[in-house]
């Protein structure tokens, strides 16, 4: 955070428009807004120079602005300046590729508000290096940071195609919808020269099992044929993340992944190819982008997306001190305002984990937001989510017992 971004605050009092959809709904929302948003900054300031934030400096291309510790961690780590040396901080860090012989492929799920039993992740941690992304505490799990470690530590899992094979082929196997990506996106740039996931389509596409994927990854247009094939029989759809259509908020909360446009033309391209494509307003961040819902949305559907859905901003663990963190680097003018309305729309806290309201948050916030979706989904004729995992599972078997037919 740089010292001229607080002395021209008040410019950007003017920048923030709320949705249209709060016109005449809360009028008492924005009466004291403009108070409300001098004494955040004057706050925010104070917390900046008192933390040593301000002037901080935001690594290249990276989401996260520290690594701390993991919550597994017996110790924790703190560096301290002795006055002796003091080494050139970096300004980027390069991508580490750790390749992994996994056990398992197929994740299986019980959770009620999530529409699929199985997942598949390609990859552990992602490069995207989304500052929100909810994956990130599972890096812990594998004993590196849910921070900088998460998008810089990648973990490849190169047998994940001979996995899947002989697990479709054992007897026994119950076909179902796999969703591909549930945790990271299975399109991150790694992708183009590791192929996990081509790899993994091609298995299915041989047992012609039914597979979904969620992605804001432009590679899977280097898949188009696999993904068309599938489609045309029922056994494929695609869930496209589209978080701002606005290229600096985009640098921002996630660096590395395609722009806006790019997403936009990729919606295009897979419906064109037969392909369903389900937007994904995710997440909605409170004075950040919230006032781009309806535009997401129209953008989207004239793209060719026929299906929509959005999540609540979502901060469990150690997400919370990385996303007020980097909320304060890039909005410090807001983060005061952005997390009172978080908290307000989570009974209190920064997070709730509970069964379907975690997706959607409670409250005035959260329920102008779900009227404002409503609305726009049904003025633009979308469908609801659910339906891009109404795939054919009667299509499934696997090749071997196929080819003793002959």
């Amino acid at each position: 955070m740089t010292d001229d971004v607080f002395e021209n605050k008040i410019d950007h009092l003017t920048e923030y428009t709320p949705g249209k959809a709060f016109e005449g709904i809360v009028q008492d929302f924005s009466e004291n807004y403009i108070e409300d948003y001098i004494e955040d900054y004057l706050e925010e300031r104070s917390a900046a120079e008192s933390q040593g934030t301000l002037n901080k400096q935001v690594l290249k291309g990276r989401g996260a602005i520290s690594n701390p510790d993991n919550r597994y961690q017996p110790h924790a780590t703190a560096s301290v300046d002795d006055g002796w040396y003091l080494a050139e901080a970096p300004t980027s860090i390069a991508t580490e590729l750790l390749p992994e012989k996994s056990k398992t492929i197929i994740t299986t799920n019980k959770s009620p508000d999530i529409p699929f039993n199985k997942s598949i992740n390609p990859y552990r941690g992602c490069e995207h290096g989304c500052i929100y992304c909810y994956a990130r505490p599972t890096h812990a799990y594998w004993d590196m940071s849910p921070g900088l470690d998460f998008e810089t530590r990648i973990v490849v899992r190169t047998n994940a195609s001979d996995l899947l094979e002989n697990t479709l082929g054992k007897t026994g196997y119950q076909c179902e919808p796999i969703c591909i990506g549930a945790n990271t996106d299975p399109y991150q740039p790694t992708e183009r020269s590791q192929k996990i996931t081509r790899s993994v389509l091609g298995v299915l596409q041989r047992f012609q099992h039914p597979f979904s994927m969620i992605t804001k990854g432009e590679l899977i247009l280097r898949d188009l044929d696999i993904l068309s094939d599938m489609a045309k029989d029922n056994l494929c759809s695609v869930a496209v993340s589209l978080t701002t259509l606005n290229n600096e908020t985009k640098r921002k909360l996630e660096p590395r992944t395609a722009s806006p446009a790019a997403r936009l033309r990729m919606i295009e391209k897979l419906s064109g190819a037969g392909i369903p494509v389900t937007v994904l307003a995710a997440p909605i961040i409170p004075v950040v982008n919230d006032h781009e819902l309806e535009d997401i949305l129209t953008a989207a559907q004239k793209a060719g997306a026929t299906s929509a859905a959005y999540i609540f901003l979502r901060l469990p663990l150690e997400i919370d001190t990385l996303f007020t963190e980097w909320l304060r680097e890039h909005y410090p003018d807001r983060a005061n305002h952005v997390m009172s309305i978080v908290k307000q729309s989570r009974g209190g806290n920064s997070y709730q984990s509970q069964f379907y309201g975690r997706m959607r948050g409670s409250g005035v916030f959260a329920d102008l937001l779900s009227q404002r979706f409503k609305v726009a989904v049904k003025k633009l004729a979308l469908n609801e989510q659910a339906d891009r995992f109404k795939l054919d599972i009667s299509r499934f078997c696997v090749p071997d017992q196929q080819l003793s037919l002959f």
